[in-house]
């Protein structure tokens, strides 16, 4: 286990040890092997790039949590675009998608955004890093890319809990009320829209979806994939114990680390520049 600190530096909303491969190493020390390829259509409908960098040999993709949307990684990017492309996953039913329904389930979103995103995720060497729900969907996205041939380097799972453990969590059928409780508790949107009525109108059916496509999720304790696996999780998370935190151990037939950081559910706001810099240490073949 490992365990990190650093100093106090908000990661704006909107805003251990690894394996890499050979090619990785490579290509993070030649910075410009791969060749540039334009995303179609539907990839860009899914996964947003706000600092382009073609370029890079390698890519990073970015999964928000629940209720989150792609512009919380727009400082994860802004920070690593130097040393590979970073892409923020972007659902339906948020920010320029709000008119579009978001599934309910995570095994329908992890096969639309498989759909649309397998190409690019097979044309370069690929890390996931994923947060909440996002670290399960990653964990989802990531058996599909390897049913069909592909592989990752790395699948980062922060603030998650292991896809076999369970909790009774009914979220997702509370009132309205009941939903914006939960979000302040957890601190993951920021309290200002959150006294906006018209802005909540908005955003609170794409919440109530996530919820309970990740309140309903279930996945046997046997089901494993070949990419090595950090988590990273803070050390006062009321969703995510240290036991079930480890328990992602046995999600990975790869490697295995745990990263623990002070905070709670959303740990990674303050602990930004700790966690940036784990990912910039994977992603230029230092681990």
């Amino acid at each position: 286990m490992t365990v990190h600190s650093s100093p106090r530096s908000p990661l704006e909303p909107g805003a251990g040890t690894t394996r890499t491969s050979g090619s990785e190493r490579a290509g993070a020390r030649q910075g410009t092997s791969a060749t540039p390829r334009t995303p179609s259509a539907e990839e860009s409908l899914w996964a947003r790039c706000f600092h382009p960098a073609p370029s890079r040999s390698t890519q990073l993709y970015c999964f928000p949590h629940a209720g989150g949307s792609a512009s919380f990684y727009f400082p994860v990017s802004a920070q690593l675009s130097s040393v590979a492309e970073v892409f923020a996953v972007q659902y339906p039913g948020r920010q320029d998608r709000r008119k579009e329904v978001s599934p309910r389930d995570i095994a329908t979103l992890a096969d639309q955004l498989y759909d649309a995103l397998g190409p690019a995720l097979r044309a370069r060497p690929t890390t996931f890093f994923g947060h909440s729900m996002g670290a399960t969907l990653a964990f989802e996205v990531a058996r599909r890319l390897e049913a069909d041939g592909g592989e990752l380097v790395r699948l980062f799972a922060s603030g998650r809990r292991a896809p076999s453990t369970v909790r009774d969590e009914k979220v997702h059928r509370l009132s309205d009320e009941g939903i914006v409780r939960e979000l302040k508790l957890l601190a993951g949107t920021d309290t200002a829209l959150l006294g906006d009525e018209e802005i909540l109108r908005m955003i609170l059916p794409a919440i109530r979806s996530d919820y309970e496509a990740i309140e309903t999720y279930r996945c046997a304790p046997d089901v494993t994939v070949r990419t090595p696996i950090t988590v990273l999780t803070g050390d006062s998370d009321p969703k995510t114990s240290m036991a079930e935190a480890e328990a992602w151990r046995g999600h990975t037939t790869g490697d295995f680390d745990l990263q623990v950081y002070p905070g709670g559910h959303f740990y990674l706001t303050a602990e930004a520049p700790a966690v940036i810099a784990s990912l910039r240490k994977h992603l230029t073949g230092q681990g």
